[in-house]
């Protein structure tokens, strides 16, 4: 019995994530509010910024497009994962990837967006380099570079740990 109590109590203790992915969804907002406020600051400045800097606002609107994607991915996923199975209805309401992405097609994912967002902001810093101090650019360089080893050394180990599974 209390076995019994113990199980279910644990089970629906992943109820707790709902208002996490939720607050993602909060986050996203906030997110899409900075991205037009970025949208108003290129085009109040259009006709008057050099090409150098109307470069850098569309990397950062880039940048946070990215962002949000990922918080998508991670909202939507992880609740479908973790939580519950989203019923949406509707035509044109599914999401193709949506119930595809276990955790650990996730986490691969996440690091490749990761990686892409890094590869944006030293492109960013790139276009700044007359401004920019040489050992932070390497710092820059080095960190980018720890995310892309991350990211294909999560990836070779998810292959091999899950190559026997994929065979079926």
């Amino acid at each position: 019995m209390i076995e019994r109590f113990i199980e279910r109590a644990l089970f629906a203790s992943r109820w707790i994530l709902a208002p996490v992915y939720l607050g993602l969804s909060l986050a996203l907002l906030a997110l899409a509010i900075k991205f037009f406020q970025e949208v108003g600051h290129v085009f109040s400045e259009l006709l008057t910024m050099p090409e150098a800097n109307l470069i850098l606002g569309l990397l950062s609107l880039i940048d946070m497009t990215l962002v949000g994607s990922l918080v998508i991915m991670v909202m939507l996923s992880g609740y479908e994962n973790f939580v519950s199975t989203l019923d949406v209805e509707g035509k044109g309401n599914e999401l193709s990837w949506l119930g595809k992405l276990d955790a650990a097609t996730l986490k691969l994912k996440v690091a490749a967006s990761i990686v892409a967002i890094s590869s944006i902001h030293l492109l960013r810093i790139f276009m700044q380099v007359q401004e920019v101090q040489n050992d932070k650019i390497m710092w820059y360089v080095i960190l980018h570079m720890t995310f892309v080893f991350s990211a294909v050394l999560l990836a070779l180990l998810d292959r091999m740990a899950f190559a026997a599974h994929r065979s079926h």
